[in-house]
């Protein structure tokens, strides 16, 4: 499909943009009074990240921001989403703001803006401080109200100029893989005792929201990581297993937000945790749901006996599909049906989607001309917004897609290995060099914009 006729699919009003996150791309960590977070707790464990780096440098955005902004404003999408760092504002997460810390994202704003790029933030991607995961993290249901005094911080500082808010990217990441299974940070392995952490989690977004209103933010969303759950077999145990986690993955950070109600599978397990009135604080009016998707998930029950039994769940390869560098299958129809199914399970509880992240570990090499050729992101993109577009002709409303990511970022545990960039990036020497899928999306936003000028 060329890229006119794919712009074409997409409505007037359609956002397109790029996403980074602070502890993937900032660097500076020991720049104006920042304080560690748990990423770099984490990281400093030798052998804990697969190439033995760290996000201390990362893509040293904080220095090259104005580099940043001058890419973002050739490729020409009109949205870009970024995370502040909770630790640069806060560092010890709650107490007196760190003025050179939020001095930064002034100044990014208004980069920014004066190029003619809608800021989107977001205010969590995974980086608590340490000093808060010291007295317990989330387990803690006082980093939910410290979260949300954090909120009102950064709302106060830059409502007037930032539209578009997220309190969290992908809890169910941050939750299920940090405090669940223990494999990311802070690496506590709670398992199904990680539900507290959840809920906690849960109301401090929920806070955050209230009081991103209070301080006259006009758009609030989220940013949830979500994926279809297909069993491996049709065994009842397969199924079974699947049904649960996907009530673990997808609905334990849906439901609340829609509905005010935790999945009906779950809920026995938190009455303990639930406080009176939480549900009600949880479930805030969104102005759209975003969605990060990357691949569906094949799961299958744990055989009775194992000598792993302490999961209930395998987690087996999606088979029949092209893989991303890092092994993922590059599935774009899984996207396209649970858009069409979750809108047709919750219908009126949903605001509009927007694809908050979407994207691929796909390294791509130089050619003759000296230009990085990746057209695997070319085709991966490509087919992921056709199937966003069959979406909309089916009647769902999505009213955006953001690329993973606009730079090749620092990627949690696998460092700098896997490359998701429109832009390369040299971790040596800081350098960045579009590629040829940044050019192909520069065209496609150009190519949306005059057709819908035109129309």
């Amino acid at each position: 499909m060329t890229v006119a006729a794919l712009a074409r699919r997409f409505p007037a009003g359609f956002r397109f943009g790029t996403v980074t996150s602070a502890p993937q791309v900032e660097g500076a960590a020991d720049l104006d009074g920042r304080g560690p977070s748990v990423w770099d707790t984490w990281a400093a464990v030798p052998g804990r990240i697969v190439d033995g780096s760290s996000p201390s440098v990362a893509c040293d955005h904080v220095r090259r921001y104005a580099e940043d902004v001058a890419l973002l404003a050739r490729l020409g999408a009109p949205s870009y989403r970024f995370s502040v760092s909770w630790s640069r504002v806060q560092p010890t997460g709650c107490g007196p703001v760190n003025a050179a810390g939020l001095g930064f994202y002034d100044r990014l704003v208004d980069e920014l803006l004066a190029a003619g790029i809608e800021p989107a933030v977001t205010l969590l991607h995974a980086d608590l401080p340490q000093a808060l995961e010291d007295e317990g993290g989330w387990i803690n249901p006082d980093t939910a109200h410290r979260f949300g005094e954090y909120a009102a911080v950064v709302g106060a500082r830059l409502a007037d100029r930032v539209p578009d808010w997220v309190p969290m990217s992908e809890p169910a990441v941050t939750i299920m893989r940090g405090y669940g299974w223990g494999d990311r940070a802070p690496g506590r392995r709670l398992l199904f005792d990680a539900l507290w952490a959840a809920h906690h989690a849960l109301l401090g977004h929920g806070l955050a929201v209230s009081a991103l209103r209070a301080a006259g933010v006009r758009r609030v969303g989220c940013a949830n990581n979500h994926a279809p759950m297909w069993p491996a077999t049709d065994d009842p145990a397969d199924v079974g297993a699947t049904k649960v986690f996907d009530a673990l993955w997808n609905g334990l950070f849906l439901e609340p937000v829609l509905l005010g109600r935790y999945p009906a599978d779950l809920a026995p397990l938190l009455e303990d945790v639930v406080q009176p009135g939480d549900l009600a604080t949880i479930r805030q009016p969104l102005d759209y749901y975003g969605i990060n998707y990357y691949s569906p998930v094949r799961v299958a029950a744990v055989p009775e006996g194992d000598a792993d039994g302490d999961s209930m769940f395998r987690f087996l390869d999606v088979l029949g599909h092209e893989r991303t560098d890092n092994g993922w299958a590059i599935v774009p129809e899984a996207l396209q049906e649970w858009l069409i199914m979750t809108r047709a399970r919750y219908r009126a509880a949903l605001p509009p989607f927007v694809i908050t992240e979407a994207g691929a570990a796909l390294a791509g090499s130089v050619g003759a001309d000296g230009v990085i050729e990746d057209q695997a992101r070319i085709d991966y993109l490509t087919s992921h917004l056709e199937a966003v577009a069959n979406a909309i002709a089916a009647g769902v409303d999505v009213q955006g897609f953001h690329v993973w990511s606009l730079l090749d970022t620092w990627e949690w545990s696998d460092g700098f290995l896997p490359r998701y960039g429109l832009v390369h990036v040299d971790h040596a020497t800081q350098e960045r060099r579009p590629k040829r899928s940044f050019e192909w999306y520069s065209d496609l936003v150009a190519a949306h914009r005059e057709d819908r000028a035109i129309g």
